[in-house]
C-alpha cells in the first residue's frame, strides 16, 4: 500500500475502524477527517488515529490520496461535487456504503469515474459511532470493490489486486493493509447479493420481532420467554432505525425483489402446513439445514458475527463469579453474561458473550479445563 495521506468525511464505526487498521498498518499515515460531532473527531485525535482535524470540505483535502466517504448512504453521493475539484492527480475516492447502483450513477452523472472506486467492508455490529470501532473489526471480513465502469470481462474471475482497473489494485491493497478479504463484484449485482443475504435478514428479524410485541397477551408472556433461537435470530434488529431506513430507500428495487421472493416462499410453506405435508416440511428443514452447513467460517459475512458459547451450570450461589474469575485470571473480557431462562434448543444455563473470536475460544478451553460442559 502506497497511500501516504488519507481522508476521511465521517468516522463513524466503519471509517473508525478503517482509520485505526490503517495506523495500526503504518503509523507514519496522517489521517485527515471531517464530521459533524466534532468531540469524536477529537476523542480520535487524542487516540493518535486522526491527525488533522477539518473543519469541512476544504483545501486541505487537495493533499489525500484517497479520501473515504463514511456517511449514511443516501449522504455519500452529496459530498462528490464539492470533492470533484479538490482532487489532486493521482488521487480518488471511495465509499463504504452498504448499496452501490445510487452512487455510481451519481459518480457517472458527475462524470468521476476515473477517480472513484466503490467498497463495501461487509462487517459491523449492533452498536454505532467512532467509540465503538477498533482496529481489527474488518479483520477477515469480505471487502467489496466496485469498479465504475462495472466488472469487465477479463476482471471476472480474477483476483481483485489483478485488475485492469487500477483503483481497484490500490484499493485492494488497503484492504489487506487493514485484514480484510478483497472480493470484486459488479456494483448492480453487489446490490442484488446484499439485499438477499443481509437487508431482507434485517427486514425479517424486525417484523418478527414486532409481530411478536403484536402477538403478545396483556401480561407480555411471549416477551419473557422470548429467549434462546428466537432471541438469537432477531439479534440484527436491535441495529440503527435510520441506518435501515436509508437502505431500504436506496436498495429499493433489489430489496422489493427479493422480499416478493421471500413471502412468496412463506406462502408455500404455509400451503404445506396447513396441509400437513410432512415429506414437503421435511425437506424444507433438511434442505436448509445442509446449504447452510456449507457455508465458509473463514470469513465474516454482512452481519456482525456474535462470539459467545453457553455454559451448563448448576443453579447454586457462586456459579457466576467462579466461572468470571476463572475467566478473568487469564485476562478474558467478557462482553455479556446471562442466564438462559428459554433452553429449548439445548444450551446450558448461562449464555457468555466475547468481544472477540480468540478471547471466545480461549475462554472454551480455560472452562474445559475445568470440566465445564460448553455448548453452542
Amino acid at each position: 500500500m502506497n497511500e501516504k495521506t488519507i481522508g476521511f468525511i465521517g468516522l463513524g464505526l466503519i471509517g473508525g475502524s478503517i482509520a485505526r487498521g490503517l495506523k495500526r498498518f503504518n503509523p507514519d499515515i496522517e489521517i485527515m477527517a471531517y464530521m459533524r460531532t466534532r468531540s469524536r473527531l477529537e476523542q480520535a485525535k487524542a487516540d493518535g488515529i486522526v491527525d488533522v482535524i477539518l473543519d469541512g470540505i476544504g483545501p486541505e483535502l487537495s493533499r489525500c490520496d484517497v479520501i473515504f466517504l463514511c456517511t449514511p448512504v443516501e449522504y455519500n453521493a452529496q459530498y462528490l461535487a464539492a470533492l470533484k475539484p479538490l482532487l489532486k492527480e493521482g488521487a480518488f475516492i471511495t465509499d463504504v456504503g452498504s448499496t452501490k447502483t445510487s452512487i455510481h450513477e451519481e459518480v457517472r452523472r458527475l462524470g468521476m469515474e476515473s477517480v472513484f472506486a466503490g467498497g463495501h467492508p461487509m462487517a459491523g455490529s449492533e452498536k454505532t459511532g467512532y467509540e465503538h470501532s477498533t482496529d481489527h473489526l474488518l479483520e477477515n471480513a469480505f471487502y467489496i470493490i466496485t469498479p465504475s465502469g462495472g466488472l469487465s470481462p477479463e476482471d471476472s474471475g480474477t483476483l481483485p489486486e489483478d485488475s485492469a482497473d487500477p483503483l481497484c489494485r490500490r484499493l485492494t491493497a488497503i484492504a489487506r493493509a487493514i485484514g480484510a478479504i478483497p472480493m470484486l463484484l459488479d456494483y448492480q449485482e453487489h446490490d442484488k447479493v446484499v439485499a438477499a443475504t443481509s437487508h431482507l435478514p434485517h427486514i425479517v428479524a424486525s417484523s418478527l420481532v414486532n409481530l411478536v410485541r403484536d402477538s403478545d397477551d396483556s401480561n407480555g408472556t411471549m416477551k419473557q420467554v422470548a429467549a434462546g433461537g428466537f432471541k438469537d435470530i432477531t439479534r440484527i434488529a436491535s441495529s440503527s432505525p435510520e441506518m435501515w431506513e436509508q437502505i431500504c430507500v436506496t436498495n429499493q428495487e433489489p430489496i422489493a425483489q427479493i422480499l416478493e421472493r421471500y413471502i412468496q416462499s412463506l406462502t408455500g410453506i404455509l400451503k404445506e402446513i396447513r396441509a400437513a405435508s410432512h415429506p414437503a416440511l421435511h425437506e424444507l428443514f433438511e434442505s436448509a439445514r445442509d446449504y447452510r452447513n456449507s457455508f465458509t467460517s473463514r470469513a465474516k459475512g454482512p452481519l456482525a458475527p456474535d462470539y459467545s458459547f453457553s455454559v451448563d451450570v448448576v443453579d447454586e450461589a457462586g456459579a457466576i463469579s467462579t466461572i468470571a474469575v476463572i475467566l478473568a485470571a487469564k485476562g478474558i473480557n467478557i462482553k455479556n453474561i446471562g442466564i438462559n431462562n428459554n433452553r429449548e434448543q439445548g444450551e446450558g444455563a448461562l449464555r457468555i458473550t466475547f468481544y472477540e473470536k480468540e478471547a471466545m475460544e480461549t475462554a472454551r478451553e480455560r472452562l474445559l479445563h475445568y470440566h465445564y460442559e460448553i455448548r453452542p
